[in-house]
């Protein structure tokens, strides 16, 4: 960590200022965007980085997004080093070419001048609607390389130093299937780096170049120093953790995560040696996303003070073997890759657990699901994508939420209202699923349903999903929630469907598809909590009176409902 002789105040000034600017990109792009799966499951992110591309401050957006931001980063400096011009913007999505993390997430990046030198970075990801391939929403997990996975753009100038590149956005257009949503989006994150650029060079303007360098510096050393005094609370040895993703297709194989945590003083090494090898399927991940997951993972365990900023990630180390799933080969496939981040992190989770267990949750609904339905209607080609989630594990403070995103994401369900604006579907039910919250002294949080009525001439769906084999799990004595349900026509020819939909669901007008989420996982032993809380449960429709008594050994009687103190006593006892 480098010594800087300068004001401590003033750094607090500036660290705000730049958080106030990510936030600003956030919020444009969040008005301005077209898809929903921006607009309103905001499933993008966005970022003030340095000269050197080390993230300074990040809008609140997506964790697994923003700890990926510096591996691209540095990709970019180092193939356009030399020949970056004031005006230019940088376009690229590819994992393997572009240290991207997976083709529908398209990045924008603005360099940022000041009389003449480069010295930050505007920067925004996004998750297109579509970027073509063999499935609409490109979240293709039946892809057996990224070739059939849809377009891949390497770090291109969209626009050099001044000078639009129309050739790149007619590509584009050609290779998706709704170009209306796409370059709608692109345009909102072009626009919003372009306010980025503004409001940095505003900062420069009020401060000068040598004092912000010298800032920037003390941002990054300064989140260093704070992560370091937690981790070296943390008592020293290594933890280790196994967890699954149900697999793949109609004949699933469990694919296996292990992390051993290793804290060592002030420093923590997370090694996921022993994680199941890449798969021929879209859920393999790339390695900076990897990264993300678990600095994700261990920032939530730090206090709020400390700054998202690059400097944060210094004393954390990851290793992913390379071939694995965490790690692959090219062209490993990667479109769905969003499952195996959100199931590094559990597996995170589950080894920090051991080491600080009041500040670690037990397990949630493992990510977002995402339905993708593409067809036609009306004569017209349509691509509707969603992140459904989410609960919680219950907590040592307490039960855990319901209609919330898995910490990785920090995205948002779509409106019944804008789905049913926008698209061919009708939402019927959409509501929580009494007694599937795991039992626990704090209970899990509840399943969410969601049921989706195709009105489309004609259709396809895939279905990126988990936590059915191996719902999430408890901690401290606390019990798994519910595991998910994936339903065709329930009250009909009912068809279960996979987890991890490898041959698109071919939907005709008036199917009807239910999703059930799992259920998040109980904190502590069911029969420590408190009987009222049992009631207030029962009260609210959240438990029926035979699963108090069966879970929780909780006797309710009567009408209004009460607790039978003496039989909760027995029942306990026995």
């Amino acid at each position: 960590m480098a010594k800087h002789n300068i004001d401590p105040v003033l750094t607090e000034i500036v660290r705000n200022a730049l958080d106030a600017v990510a936030d600003e990109i956030a919020l444009i792009v969040l008005r301005t965007a077209c898809s929903g799966i921006v607009r309103d499951s905001m499933d993008y992110s966005t970022a003030v980085c340095d000269a050197k591309g080390g993230t300074l401050a990040q809008g609140l957006t997506t964790p697994l997004h923003l700890g990926s931001f510096h591996d691209a980063m540095q990709a970019l400096i180092r193939r356009y080093e030399g020949d970056v011009a004031e005006k230019d913007v940088f376009i690229f999505n590819d994992p393997y070419l572009s240290a991207g993390q997976h083709l529908p997430d398209i990045y924008i990046i603005r360099p940022v001048f000041v009389e003449g030198t480069l010295e930050a970075w505007a920067t925004t990801v996004a998750h297109h609607n579509d970027i073509g391939g063999i499935v609409p929403g490109s979240n293709s997990i039946g892809s057996t390389d990224i070739y059939q996975e849809g377009l891949r753009l390497p770090f291109i100038k969209l626009s050099s130093n001044g000078v639009d590149n129309q050739a790149v956005l007619d590509i584009l257009s050609a290779n998706v299937r709704v170009p209306e949503k796409v370059l709608g989006d692109l345009n909102a994150q072009i626009a919003a780096t372009a306010i980025g650029v503004r409001e940095i060079q505003s900062l420069f303007a009020k401060y000068g170049k040598a004092t912000l360098r010298a800032t920037f510096a003390e941002i990054h050393d300064h989140a260093e120093r704070l992560a370091r005094s937690v981790i070296a609370e943390i008592p020293d040895g290594t933890y280790r953790f196994e967890s699954w993703i149900d697999g793949f297709g109609e004949n699933p194989e469990p694919i296996r995560f292990c992390a051993a945590v290793t804290v060592a003083g002030d420093e923590i090494t997370v090694d996921l040696d022993g994680t199941s090898p890449q798969v021929p399927a879209g859920i393999n991940a790339p390695v900076p996303f990897t990264k993300a997951a678990c600095y994700a993972a261990i920032r939530s365990i730090m206090g709020e003070e400390i700054p998202n900023a690059q400097g944060f990630t210094r004393p954390i180390h990851v290793k992913a073997p390379l071939g694995s799933i965490v790690n692959p080969r090219p062209p490993g496939a990667c479109g769905a890759r969003g499952i195996t981040g959100f199931r590094t992190m559990d597996t995170v989770f589950g080894a920090l657990a051991q080491a600080v267990p009041h500040r670690v949750p037990a397990d949630g609904n493992g990510g977002s699901s995402i339905p993708a339905i593409g067809g036609e209607y009306q004569g017209k080609p349509f691509v509707f994508v969603e992140t459904f989630m989410g609960n919680w594990g219950g907590s040592a403070s307490g039960d855990g939420q319901e209609g919330v995103t898995h910490m990785g994401a920090n995205q948002s369900n779509v409106p019944v209202e804008m789905i049913e604006a926008e698209y061919p579907i009708r939402i019927e039910q959409y509501g929580l699923v009494p007694n599937t919250g795991g039992p626990g002294k704090y209970r899990g949080g509840l399943s969410m349903i969601r049921d989706y009525r195709f009105l489309g001439d004609a259709g396809t769906m895939t279905l990126r999903s988990d936590k059915r084999r191996f719902p999430p799990f408890g901690l401290s004595g606390g019990r798994a929630g519910a595991p998910c349900l994936s339903i065709v026509n329930p009250d009909g020819e009912a068809r279960s469907l996979p987890v991890l939909i490898t041959n698109p669901v071919t939907l005709r007008n008036g199917d009807l598809f239910r999703h059930v989420l799992p259920g998040a996982g109980g904190w502590g032993n069911p029969f420590e909590r408190d009987p009222e809380c049992v009631l207030e449960d029962v009260k609210l429709g959240k438990v029926d009176r035979e699963h108090a008594r069966l879970a929780y050994g909780v006797v309710i009687t009567g009408e209004p409902p009460v607790v039978d103190a003496e039989a909760t006593k027995k029942a306990r006892a026995a």
